[in-house]
This record gives C-alpha cells, structure tokens and sequence, in this order.
C-alpha cells in the first residue's frame, strides 16, 4: 500500500504539499494540486482517516450507551441513530453497559481521550452525575430515558401521558380491576408510566388497589411470566393488566395461556413500545407505539449539533396507543 511519502516523491513535491492538497485546507496552485491527484491515483493511494481526523482533534465516532443489546425496543432506535450519523459521515461504536459503572467508565474514557466525539445515552442506570460532569465539555444527548434538570438535552416521549392512554382503553371497554406490571421506579420512566396509571383510574372513580401494582427488577419476558402467576394468584383477580414493555406483556400472555385462560376474555393485556414481536403473539398485542426509528434519528441529529456547538433544546415526540386483539378479542 502506497504512503504519502511514496506519493509526494512521484508528484515531486513535498510532504506537506501533498498534506495541504489532502487537508484542502491551504491554497495550493491548480497545476500542483492536478500533480498531487494524478499521483494519488497511479498509486492508488488511501489516505488514513484516522491521522486525519487526529489532525482536527475529532474521531467522527460517536458512542452509544445501551444497558442490554437483547431488548429488541433498542434496534430500531439504533438503525436510526445509524443512519442519521451514517448520511452526515460520522460511524457509531455500541457500547453494552449491563448497566456496571465500571464499564460505563470505559465508555465515558472513549470521550476524555478524544477517541469518540460524543455519546448517546439510552442507559436507564447511567450515572447521571458522571454524565453531568462529561456534558460540561462534550456533547451528550439523552434518548428515551432521561434525567430531567441535570442540562442534558433529551429526546423521549410523554411515558405519563401514553399510559394513561393504555389504561384509559381499558377502562373505556369495561375494565375496572386493572393491573400495572411496571418496572423499578429508580427509573424516571416507571414513575412517570405509574402515574399515568393512577391518573386514569383516579379520572374514572376507580379506588388505587396497591395489591394490583407489580414492579420487576428486568424488563424481559421471564419476569413478565412470573409477575402474571403472582397476578393470577390473587383472591380478587384483575381483569386487565397493563404492562411497562412489550416483554413484560408477552411473558404474561403466555403464562395466561399456560394457566388454561383466555386474552382478553379473561385477562385482557396492553404493553408498551410496540417491538416486532408484538405483533406476532396470539393474539397480537396491544401496545404503545414509541416512534423509535424517529426517536434514533432525531438523537443523532441532536448529537452532531451539539458537537458543532449548535444550541440543542430537548424534544418530546408523539406516541400512538395500537390497539389489536389482545384488548379487543
């Protein structure tokens, strides 16, 4: 492989002539530049991306934070991310942070060595005073889950507003003995989808039952599975569930099927996030629609703004309640 040496020495010009041509930074006159590009073409020369960008102290890298990569809510969100960054040049590095701040700490490293331009966090569990700290001098954006108040610019939905929306469905096709399968409230999320679930029954005159609320330490099917046998095993069993995720709601239709009852007849079932899958459950699930390609999109265009040090403001995108047999039979 040709170097820039080699291509200097056949242009006859020097090193820092071929640099300035590269860099097309400097004037170089139009009968040297033509000289340099005949060279780099007989050599087929490829010139280092990565000494480039060193030269202009950016990596054109940006990291994403994930606490799992078997939640399928985070493909989509990330083939947005992607793409954005993708059309604007930039390559993304997915970090898995099993939510450890030890291998948060790795990741953040990426950026004080300059070995990433910026980061995307979707990390529930980040260390939102280590991100703090980081925003003070590097671009940092929140997409899906945020620490509101800490200036971070975010990107997400309204979680209180769309479970009341979950809830109000229910409520709306007769349903008053109705189950929250929610996550652990240390997540902003959990709190706020909590409320929307009060705020709905509160609306309708429907007393809070404390026994009718759940919390899981995993937002996977599995635990949505063993949430629903707990639910099923109540004196006063409810009618409806409504669950934080999608895998929640999935784990607890098969454990309805698997107790010999029927969805909806028996227990009807609304989820959050609309992943694939949940369309492909018998019968298909009802759920909140998150926009999350959108969502990925939209992170990554905050992100290189932010990077460009553009002034980034938070946004909040619309959401859809999509509602199919698992409520309506």
């Amino acid at each position: 492989m040709a170097n820039i040496q080699q291509v200097a020495k056949q242009a006859g010009v020097s090193v820092a002539t071929v640099s300035r041509v590269l860099n097309g930074k400097d004037k170089v006159s139009t009968k040297t530049k033509l000289k340099v590009e005949e060279a780099i073409q007989y050599l087929n020369y490829e010139p280092s991306m990565l000494g480039r960008n060193l030269r202009n102290s950016e990596s054109r890298i940006v990291l994403i934070l994930i606490p799992s990569i078997s939640n399928p809510f985070y493909f989509e969100v990330i083939k947005g991310i992607e793409n954005m960054a993708l059309s604007q040049n930039y390559s993304i590095l997915l970090c898995e942070t099993d939510s450890k701040p030890e291998k948060e700490e790795i990741y953040f490293d990426l950026v004080r060595k300059k070995m990433a331009d910026g980061i995307i966090s979707m990390d529930p569990a980040v260390n939102v005073e280590t991100l703090k700290e980081l925003a003070e001098n590097y671009a940092i954006i929140q997409c899906s889950e945020y620490g509101g108040g800490i200036g971070i610019p975010y990107v997400t939905i309204d979680s209180e507003e769309a479970s009341y929306h979950a809830v109000k469905h229910l409520i709306q096709i007769g349903h008053r003995k109705i189950a929250l399968m929610n996550s652990d409230e240390k997540f902003l999320y959990a709190r706020e989808r909590r409320m929307g679930y009060e705020r709905a029954l509160q609306e309708h005159g429907i007393p809070l039952d404390g026994e009718y609320i759940f919390y899981t330490q995993e937002l996977g099917f599995e635990q949505g599975q063993q949430t629903m046998k707990k639910i099923l095993q109540l004196q006063d069993r409810p009618t409806a569930v409504f669950a934080v995720s999608d895998l929640l709601a999935i784990g607890a239709l098969k454990e309805i099927n698997a107790a010999g009852l029927h969805v909806p007849e028996d227990v009807a079932v609304v989820g959050f996030d609309k992943i694939d899958f949940s369309n492909m459950t018998n019968p298909a699930l009802t759920t909140v629609a998150q926009p999350m390609y959108k969502m990925g999109t939209v992170a990554a265009r905050m992100l290189i703004e932010k990077i460009q040090g553009k002034t980034v403001d938070s946004i909040v995108l619309g959401h859809e309640l999509v509602i199919r047999e698992s409520t309506t039979g």
